[in-house]
């Protein structure tokens, strides 16, 4: 199974996110959770989330790039589900705990900027390889594997069939990732 962890903090003014979302939901498998349409009052269910991720062999975080970063909502959830004695650190015990140790992340991410913008000599400065750093050292941290990202850049410039494409592609790669063998059935 796939959790989606969805943050849009305006997801009616959505574009292509919302495409994205819309192209994958009625996917088999995968279990989508809208952070932004479950918290509207940033009070995170963290053992509701936790749960979702332990029945999960893959999480996949799909918002768009705010700041070069995750919006706010999205650095909350890091915060309050990747808690210590849970995905990292050591449980009352003792006992060192991994809860997603072996489970797989995918970064799904849209920019406003065009794939040019995002190189050393572009308008940002950096790669998104650079930029996606903090989550991905994250993941680690908490024993995930890091997946190839997903970005979808110029997002509000797509046309429509651009759109459908990049939608679908989205499709194909979380449904590739369906089909993947979880850890537990190699």
């Amino acid at each position: 199974m796939l959790t989606l962890i969805y943050a849009h903090p305006y997801p009616l003014h959505s574009r292509a996110n919302r495409a994205l979302l819309e192209a994958v939901r009625d996917l088999p498998g995968l279990h989508i959770r809208d952070l932004y349409a479950l918290y509207p009052d940033f009070h995170i269910d963290a053992r509701a989330e936790q749960a979702a991720l332990a029945d999960s062999h893959t999480v996949v975080l799909q918002h768009p790039l705010h700041w070069y970063h995750a919006p706010a909502l999205l650095s909350l959830w890091f915060e309050k589900t990747l808690a210590y004695g849970w995905a990292y650190g050591h449980d009352p015990a003792g006992q060192a705990t991994r809860a997603l140790e072996g489970k797989r992340l995918l970064w799904a991410v849209s920019t406003g900027g065009a794939e040019r913008a995002y190189q050393p000599e572009g308008y940002n400065h950096h790669t998104m390889v650079q930029i996606a750093t903090p989550i991905q050292q994250t993941a680690l941290y908490c024993g995930l594997q890091w997946l190839e990202p997903h970005i979808v850049h110029g997002a509000h410039r797509l046309s429509a069939p651009e759109l459908a494409t990049a939608a679908q592609g989205y499709r194909a790669r979380l449904q590739a990732e369906l089909d993947t063998p979880s850890p537990q059935e190699r």
